[in-house]
């Protein structure tokens, strides 16, 4: 069974619910795998659990971890960091520079555009797109001047229709997509 990943209200209910890199692992173990380790070399072989949350495939005989074959693979930044990068990328909607993500990151800028990349890559991925293509989003606001600037006309004949001011005035505008 895959755990609901649920979204955070902070970057500090993200740190606490990951405290360490063992916790992190065994997050990703669960949403990746669901308690049935699968080879990445081989998916139909047996997989023998080894020491440092490595694991063997049977038929490959190749070792491997839960970073083998994702945006994690290869890199020496721990789990915790890539995490709260995630969550910082997916909530701010004009994006982070690798100058400001090394700085706020306590990394290389070189790292900082290395993780970005990776990132941003997995968001452009096809299975991330297939996942996300039932959701949407829903914003609205209210489209119109104060009273006080409109032509003496219309001011007019707001005052007649509508009365009292408030914001039956202005226009409700949705938008989905």
């Amino acid at each position: 069974m895959i755990p609901e990943i649920k979204a955070f209200s902070s970057v500090l209910d993200l740190m606490n619910k990951f405290p360490d890199e063992q916790t992190c692992i065994n997050e990703l173990e669960a949403i990746r795998w669901g308690g049935h380790v699968v080879s990445p070399f081989e998916p139909t072989s047996k997989v023998y659990k080894c020491a440092g949350n490595k694991y063997r495939c049977k038929v490959t005989k190749k070792y491997f971890n839960v970073r083998t074959g994702t945006i994690f693979e290869d890199t020496k930044v721990p789990l915790r960091k890539w995490f709260i990068a995630i969550d910082l990328i997916a909530s701010h909607e004009k994006g982070i520079s690798s100058h400001q993500f090394a700085r706020d990151f306590d990394v290389t800028q070189k790292t900082g555009w290395f993780i970005l990349h990776r990132i941003r890559y997995a968001f452009n991925h096809e299975n991330f797109q297939r996942e996300m293509e039932n959701t949407g989003k829903v914003d609205e606001t209210y489209v119109g001047g104060k009273r006080g600037n409109k032509y003496n006309v219309v001011r007019k004949k707001l005052r007649e229709e509508l009365g009292g001011a408030g914001m039956g005035e202005k226009q409700p505008v949705f938008g989905f997509a």
